[in-house]
């Protein structure tokens, strides 16, 4: 509870995260030191030239800053004490300025705090005072016995002191030379101590000498001692659950569920009362999951539920990659799926056990919490955790099925269910439009519904569209008799599909063709007649928007892959019309969107659509996302390519993809903006006799032609990943990966290690 978990950039492992360290100390450039020597060299050739007075126009500047009569005419000689003093000042001024000078243009300040920065922060202000010392040494030599003369710095301040006060009378009062003598001292020894930093180290020293006082609440204290419930007042709630910590009596799921509860009782006094007093009865079990679970009966990923994160891996030392990313645990939170995930890699490229079994692992977990609710939708024998793992378990197509799905998502209108149900049956249908579908289906499951109390099984579905204008007749006769305006738009509907019934542009036979792969002897049992049928197996999806569910949809195998297709467009169109619905339903059963929704598709082959793919992006805003796993784009029809990548946050293309699927990605990732130096060697050809014999013989000792070198810098653009390198450079058992997520902070495509020792 306690870890640190330090702020990063998006998709990074936070729990204990510490930033690489560089390998090996930074080196200055050879034009950098040369740099700092030649502006000192510079210096000192001026300061030679002022010293003996042959530095252009000194005599000049002289006399026309200081009165005539201090020098004698024609002359800088002195005639008094006056003179002697501007000198002075004059020489000082100089010297400061040429030290300032040449520090600024040769980085002095920089150059010093690279070379002190390698050392502890005591080592580098010793040797920080060690230089000042040594400057001392110029600016005060008799003080340690030296007989050189001396910089002209603190003559030069005496000088000012001088001039200002008329005379050398001031200097009678040792409080004024002193506190000179400190002055100077000082001016000399403030750019070591800033280039040392002793400041810091002083502060340091102080922290360690007067720690502060441990304060028992407040946000400064440690999360294990459940500082929001003391700042509450609510101490012996927080002391119980300390004491349960301690005892090993509660687990992470327990922690991130007792504080989810705390925060969302935040503005309800009667709930937060009603939590406290279940905190103080139960412990760690209080405000539990409905089905009593605090963990699941495996876990097989690392997992942090106090900021939502699983770790699938780590990010790969390449060129490309962030110094805060190198080496670092790669994450996915909730933050980041909520952008939706799109990952493509061939069979056997390690989809579902390094991605999507980790991150079904990790919602299921959260659903624990409260904070999510999960579909995983896969083969059965996809390995997305035992079925004790989930709250609601549907094999489609095995009688021992505990539930069965409703294909109508728990809809009542007869419009909205005939929309969804058209959206899977006809939605990668080229020549037939899922709006004219679904006008289709609303005029016989209204009917149906209106005559019958619910709408119609598979087997009734496929016989009404298949049915002649004499079977829909005896459907018409069943219609309620009365005059109410339901009644009558019931009627007309009918009326309208049996006047269509065998003509040319009937879409009656093609949905009953599509729907015939769902009347099939093995889902006998299944796809029962929805909300209404009343035989309490039945499954809405429309319950993952309200409650923190768990579910699992295993999807036919063997000789029934296009019935798992049309399965895998229904449920992901009633997933997204179930989550834009929210708000509606929040407002009705006050659930509101206050978990992250997630629909998993293991193998989302034949489930988009062009009207999946433009839902997805309405996905954000609804707290919900989803996961997609293809083996290669072409099971995307090409004119929804494009738009899928482009709508989708979270990109992933594992190795073994294919040239033309590598192209998809790069051109989505774009290209990025770098300097290039190019170095040309062009051969000299001399015109001069004698320097083509030199040139001659330096080949013959050389072994090569006299060159001169043509450098040329330039900014150009590049693929952040090319088609052929996705293709052919991803090592097996790694991925390229980019992250955006709800809140905009995106990551470039980044080269990721997914195999179990990259996890660790």
């Amino acid at each position: 509870m306690d870890a640190p978990r330090p702020r990063v950039g998006p998709g990074v492992w936070r729990f204990r995260y510490v930033r690489p360290e560089p390998d090996g100390p930074e080196r200055l450039a050879p034009i950098t030191v040369a740099g700092m020597l030649i502006p000192l060299a510079v210096a000192l050739l001026l300061w030679a030239a002022w010293r003996r007075e042959v530095f252009p126009y000194k005599i000049e500047m002289l006399w026309l800053l200081t009165p005539k009569e201090w020098w004698y005419p024609g002359t800088t000689a002195p005639v008094d004490w006056h003179g002697s003093a501007a000198r002075s000042l004059f020489d000082s001024a100089f010297l400061v300025g040429i030290v300032c000078a040449a520090g600024f243009l040769g980085s002095w300040g920089k150059i010093s705090r690279h070379y002190l920065g390698r050392y502890n922060p005591t080592v580098r202000a010793l040797l920080a005072g060690a230089m000042a010392l040594v400057a001392l040494v110029f600016v005060w030599p008799e003080a340690f016995g030296l007989d050189w003369d001396p910089l002209p710095l603190a003559s030069a301040v005496l000088s000012a002191v001088a001039l200002l006060t008329g005379g050398f009378e001031a200097f009678s009062s040792p409080v004024l030379v002193y506190t000179l003598y400190a002055l100077i001292t000082a001016l000399v020894v403030w750019p070591f101590a800033r280039v040392g930093d002793w400041k810091g180290l002083w502060r340091a020293r102080r922290a360690v000498q007067n720690p502060p006082a441990p304060v028992p609440t407040g946000p400064e204290a440690p999360p294990s001692q459940w500082p929001e419930l003391r700042e509450a007042g609510e101490y012996r709630a927080a002391d119980r659950l300390v004491a349960e910590v301690a005892g090993g009596r509660m687990n992470d799921v327990d922690v991130a569920r007792v504080r989810r509860a705390w925060d969302g009782t935040a503005r309800d006094g009667v709930g937060r009362a009603a939590l406290v007093g279940a905190l103080l009865g139960e412990g760690g079990g209080a405000a539990a999951h409905p089905s009593g679970d605090r963990d699941l009966p495996i876990r097989v990923a690392e997992h942090d539920l106090f900021l939502g994160q699983v770790r699938v891996g780590r990010y790969a030392a390449a060129d490309r990659a962030p110094a805060a990313y190198v080496g670092a645990g790669l994450a996915l939170d909730p933050a980041l799926l909520g952008t939706s995930l799109l990952a493509v890699g061939p069979s056997g490229a390690g989809k579902t056990r390094a991605l999507v079994a980790p991150v079904v692992e990790s919602l299921t977990l959260q659903a624990l919490t409260g904070g999510c609710a999960v579909v995983a939708v896969g083969e059965a024998g996809a390995p997305l955790g035992p079925d004790a793992a989930y709250d609601v378990v549907i094999r489609l197509g095995d009688p021992a099925s505990p539930h069965d799905l409703d294909l109508y998502a728990g809809a009542t209108d007869p419009d909205e269910a005939a929309v969804l149900f058209a959206e899977g049956l006809v939605g990668d249908l080229e020549g037939l439009e899922t709006r004219r579908a679904a006008t289709v289906l609303a005029q016989l499951i209204g009917p149906y519904r209106a005559a019958y109390g619910r709408f119609p099984t598979v087997p009734v579905l496929r016989e009404l569209l298949e049915a002649g204008p004499g079977t829909l007749q005896t459907l018409l006769d069943l219609l309620p008799q009365d005059q109410g305006q339901s009644a009558t738009a019931m009627r007309r509907e009918l009326e309208s599909r049996i006047r269509q019934t065998g003509t040319a542009g009937d879409p009656g036979p093609v949905l009953a063709d599509r729907l015939a792969t769902l009347d099939r002897p093995v889902f006998a049992e299944f796809f029962g007649g929805g909300a209404d049928a009343g035989d309490g197996r039945g499954f809405s999806l429309r319950a993952v928007a309200r409650h923190p569910i768990r579910v699992r949809i295993s999807l036919p195998e063997g000789a029934h892959e296009e019935a798992s297709r049309l399965l895998n467009r229904l449920i992901l169109a009633q997933f997204q019309a179930v989550t834009r619905d929210r708000d509606r339903q929040g407002a009705g059963s006050g659930a509101g969107r206050g978990h992250f929704a997630c629909l998993v598709l293991d193998d989302a082959a034949g489930a988009l659509t062009q009207g999946t793919v433009r839902a997805l992006q309405r996905l954000r805003p609804q707290n919900a996302g989803v996961v997609l796993a293809l083996r290669t784009l072409a099971e995307v029809p090409e004119a929804l390519r494009g738009p899928l990548l482009a709508v989708v946050g979270c990109r992933m293309a594992f190795s073994g993809i294919p040239t033309w699927d590598g192209r998809a990605f790069a051109d989505a990732w774009g290209t990025e903006r770098f300097e290039t130096t190019e170095v040309a060697h062009h051969t000299v050809f001399a015109d001069q006799p004698m320097t083509r014999f030199v040139h001659f013989l330096r080949k013959k000792v050389t072994g090569k032609a006299v060159t001169t070198e043509a450098v040329t810098v330039r900014e150009v653009e590049r693929e952040r990943w090319s088609a052929s390198d996705l293709a052919h450079a991803v090592p097996p058992g790694h991925a390229v990966l980019s992250l955006t997520d709800v809140r905009g902070e995106h990551t470039p495509p980044l080269l990721v290690d997914l195999r179990p020792a990259g996890r660790g």
